[in-house]
């Protein structure tokens, strides 16, 4: 079981949840050190300080708020913990939103809230009656030194909270909107709702895996063994494609066969498992 990251309590009105924490996700990118390519070994960095030029413990070292003026206030661990900030134990509930109305860009990291000793009754309350009301808990609270705006929304029977980013930390994307005169007809449009149509299903998040993960993986093996991985086939360099509703329809086409093949398989495999 991983460990918490955080213990707190929700207050839900007059009520209180004692809560702890837990990170709901977990990166598997492919994880490469820097090394001397020479003999392998690993490059390492030291923590130096500017001014003395001592190498100096990670223990040791304390955060500094630089002012406009250049001086900086140096803040201990102690500073931290002291912060007039109630979040950092108290998860508060400003307000009850549906989920639609959060545009998902706001969201940062998921967590699993778990109920301790006597909050699993007032939890399990929560839990319900957000789903009664097909509501969720818009949260202030501080984690890791941080305070952010959270969305705690029941699933599978359990709450879970995303952390979410601050209006002022999304950037104005208007900059990449396209030129105002680019128009499409109505038929360009129309084929390309049948490719979305072609191409439309429920989302299954194991159908789906990290071909570049995979690929990092074989190519590892590959030296291990001294094998030469095989040479992939150069695609044909397309032509630049000026009619849309040609390439679109085409586009259905191979979506429509692509799909038939996959079922054909899928159908194949259940036929031989039985």
């Amino acid at each position: 079981m991983p460990r918490s990251i955080w213990k707190g309590a929700i207050s839900f009105g007059l009520v209180t949840i004692p809560v702890k924490l837990f990170s709901a996700t977990e990166e598997k990118d492919v994880s490469f050190r820097q090394v001397h390519p020479e003999d392998g070994g690993r490059i390492k960095y030291k923590r130096v300080c500017e001014k003395c030029g001592k190498e100096i413990p990670f223990a040791e070292i304390a955060k500094g708020y630089e002012l406009p003026d250049g001086r900086v206030v140096i803040l201990d661990a102690e500073d931290m913990a002291s912060l007039p900030l109630p979040t950092m134990k108290q998860v508060e509930v400003v307000q009850f939103v549906a989920e639609d109305d959060i545009d998902p860009t706001y969201f940062a990291k998921t967590y699993f809230l778990e109920a301790e000793g006597p909050g699993v009754k007032p939890y399990v309350l929560l839990r319900d009656a957000l789903l009664k009301t097909n509501r969720c808990a818009l949260v202030k609270v501080a984690i890791r030194s941080r305070e952010a705006l959270a969305l705690v929304r029941p699933k599978g029977g359990i709450l879970l909270m995303h952390t979410m980013l601050w209006p002022d930390e999304l950037r104005d994307g208007g900059f990449v909107a396209p030129p105002s005169d680019i128009t499409v007809s109505d038929g360009e449009i129309a084929m390309a709702q049948n490719f979305i149509d072609a191409l439309a299903g429920d989302f299954d998040p194991g159908a789906y895996a990290d071909s570049y993960r995979e690929a990092v993986e074989t190519l590892v093996e590959s030296k291990l063994e001294g094998a030469e991985l095989p040479a992939e086939e150069e695609e044909p360099q397309e032509a630049e494609v000026v009619d849309l509703v040609a390439a679109l329809r085409a586009s259905v086409e191979a979506a429509k066969k692509r799909r038939a093949d996959a079922e054909q398989q899928t159908d194949s495999t259940a036929g031989k498992a039985v």
